[in-house]
């Protein structure tokens, strides 16, 4: 049954700074996991990021004063977004990556909007599908492809099944923006910590049929699952939430066309990587396709135009 709520309207200047922060963040996931997963099995890897991550928050709410009582009631809630945002994204992504390439997974991860789009013409009120949002989508899609480069081509004559996990991922990830929807009454960091302590319930339970220590990993695996709890999930996913209540689901999941920038910037600035020409090129059409979608621009030459007409 679809609630009525109050009219979509353009992200702020603040909305896409934390989209870019959130990116950023997001994007530098994938440094702190390559470290990580060469000591460390991908599941086990996955419970300690999220438990990291909901014992800092439960600490960040104590300090501040604020309480998790809110978010009892909404255990059964906070279940589901925990396998709809966690659970199932992450382990239908490791399960194709075991036969895609890292580069198709990024083109079909950035699909993520799409589903969203569509997830959200149907089961909201207020994010409907407009022509800004579906060209800025493409533009994005095409973009991360190019920038993706020959990469995207890795793992085409995969099994179907396992670009299937990878597009399930997204359409998971997409239903989970649209059922965050439910918890904007309550503070983003309450949010967080509430799906990140039933994130982590699950991994326990999942990762106590079979894990792997990581008592032998080194100080650098540990620094990075540290930084993955921390950075990548605790702060992440409370400017996450805070975008899903103030710009909602759609504009929220763009996220995933800025993560790749991040990825390949953060590697010319840190890792000394080179930036080729098709990067270049991916870059400037994911920015024309963001742009797109805020539309500002062309209100601006639409309301210059106009009072320009009135003058005449």
């Amino acid at each position: 049954m679809k609630v009525p709520q109050p009219a979509s309207k353009p992200m702020s200047t603040a909305d896409w700074a934390q989209l870019i922060l959130l990116g950023a963040l997001w994007g530098g996931s994938f440094f702190f996991a390559r470290v990580a997963v060469a000591e460390i099995e991908p599941l086990t890897l996955v419970f300690y990021r999220v438990l990291i991550a909901a014992a800092a928050l439960h600490v960040w709410l104590v300090a501040r004063g604020a309480s998790f009582r809110p978010a009892l009631p909404r255990a059964g809630s906070f279940l589901m977004l925990a396998l709809l945002n966690n659970v199932i994204p992450f382990s239908l992504l490791f399960s194709g990556q075991t036969a895609i390439g890292a580069g198709l997974a990024a083109v079909l991860n950035a699909t993520t909007p799409f589903w969203t789009i569509v997830a959200a013409n149907f089961l909201t009120s207020d994010e409907k599908i407009t022509p800004n949002r579906l060209a800025g989508i493409l533009l994005g899609v095409v973009g991360t492809a190019v920038m993706v480069g020959p990469g995207a081509l890795t793992g085409l004559g995969a099994p179907v099944w396992a670009q299937l996990c990878a597009l399930g991922a997204s359409v998971s990830y997409a239903l989970a923006s649209i059922f965050a929807r439910r918890f904007r009454a309550l503070p983003s960091d309450v949010v967080a910590t509430g799906q990140l302590t039933a994130s982590a319930v699950i991994m326990a339970l999942v990762v106590s049929l079979g894990a792997s220590s990581i008592g032998a990993a080194s100080p650098a695996a540990w620094s990075s699952v540290a930084a993955l709890g921390l950075l990548s999930t605790a702060l992440a996913y409370i400017l996450y939430f805070n975008l899903i209540a103030s710009a909602g689901a759609t504009n929220t999941s763009l996220v995933t066309l800025v993560v790749p920038v991040s990825a390949i910037l953060l590697g010319v600035l840190f890792l000394g990587e080179g930036l080729d020409t098709y990067e270049l090129i991916g870059m400037v059409l994911i920015g024309l396709g963001l742009v797109t979608i805020d539309g500002r621009i062309f209100r601006s030459r639409a309301r210059r135009a106009t009072e320009s007409a009135e003058r005449r």
